[in-house]
């Protein structure tokens, strides 16, 4: 993360790209910063300014524009807060803000303006969110969501963990995190034994959008929480000019697949001010979704969903 570029130049230089990608990128990065880590910085093929990897994180003057239905929450969190850190949307699960801090800043990112300032950032300050869950026998799983939670060491991650595995009535623990695909050099052995360790189960949920991120080591990191024996899911975005065709989301899934993580969901983009230029039409979506159905096996086909504030649960889109 130290070692992660912050500026638009920085970035422009490193991929050997036209001077003025920089000056564009600047007018966006006031609004959010460019952040993008070496491992994922060597995945995206030079002097190309149309790499899928690269229209990821790097910055550019459409976000600062106004676009009707886009705003600064679009999926209702501020809502959905019941204590200091913990959302509650769904049934039987709450999610937890355990940083406000990612390894990569994903210019499409639903959570680009959340407060984090305002959520916990030291241990005693999470006492009412436990307290909270701990009340609702109802809810049965956490999800430590962020920013990332494995931003965390692992110390501060065990001891969570640990906490939330004293609540008797919970059954599972998942986390949702880009790290294995930013940051793949954070799935350590010492990662490993804090997740096995809790009583909980432990679910993963990573997000890729694109088949050239699942390459070198990233590959080896998703490997190793399946070989570890976590329940590993993918969830991508349908990006427009990133993976909306059925040839990239077909091998995306597909190489998933291969590393033994299961395509879980393909979300229409969440209306966050800044990423209209990204959005991809419902219908178009339908049609790349059916044609996945028709050239995949059944568990290859993510789920085609949107997140609509104050909705029970995700709205099936195909």
């Amino acid at each position: 993360m130290a070692m992660a570029v912050r500026e638009p130049a920085e970035l422009v230089e490193a991929l050997k790209l036209p001077a003025e990608l920089a000056e564009s990128a600047e007018a966006a990065t006031g609004r959010f910063p460019l952040l993008v880590p070496r491992s994922y910085l060597a995945r995206i093929r030079p002097g190309d300014p149309g790499d899928p990897l690269l229209r990821q994180v790097l910055p550019a003057a459409a976000e600062t524009i106004t676009a009707p239905g886009f705003t600064a929450d679009p999926v209702g969190d501020r809502a959905a807060r019941r204590a200091p850190g913990l959302l509650h949307k769904y049934r039987g699960r709450v999610l937890l803000i355990t940083t406000g801090v990612c390894p990569i800043h994903c210019r499409y990112c639903f959570r680009r303006q959340y407060p984090y300032p305002e959520e916990p950032r030291r241990a005693e300050q999470w006492r009412a969110a436990l307290d909270c869950i701990g009340a609702d026998s109802t809810l049965h799983e956490v999800i430590l969501s962020g920013g990332d939670p494995l931003i965390l060491p692992d110390e501060r991650l065990a001891e969570l963990m640990g906490r939330l595995g004293e609540i008797r009535h919970l059954r599972r623990l998942r986390l949702h995190t880009r790290m294995p695909i930013a940051v793949p050099e954070r799935v350590t052995d010492g990662l490993i034994r804090v997740l096995q360790n809790v009583r909980l189960r432990t679910v993963v949920v990573v997000h890729a959008n694109h088949p050239q991120e699942l390459q070198g080591d990233c590959a080896t990191a998703l490997r190793r929480l399946v070989d570890a024996g976590f329940v590993t899911l993918n969830q991508a975005v349908l990006l427009r000019g990133i993976n909306d065709d059925p040839d990239t989301l077909a091998t995306l899934c597909e190489r998933l697949v291969d590393l033994g993580v299961i395509p879980y969901y393909l979300h229409q983009l969440d209306r966050v001010a800044g990423a209209a230029h990204f959005e991809v039409s419902e219908s178009e979506g339908r049609e790349i979704i059916e044609e996945l159905r028709r050239r995949l096996p059944g568990y290859a086909v993510p789920r085609y969903v949107r997140e609509i504030a104050g909705e029970e649960f995700k709205a099936p889109l195909a």
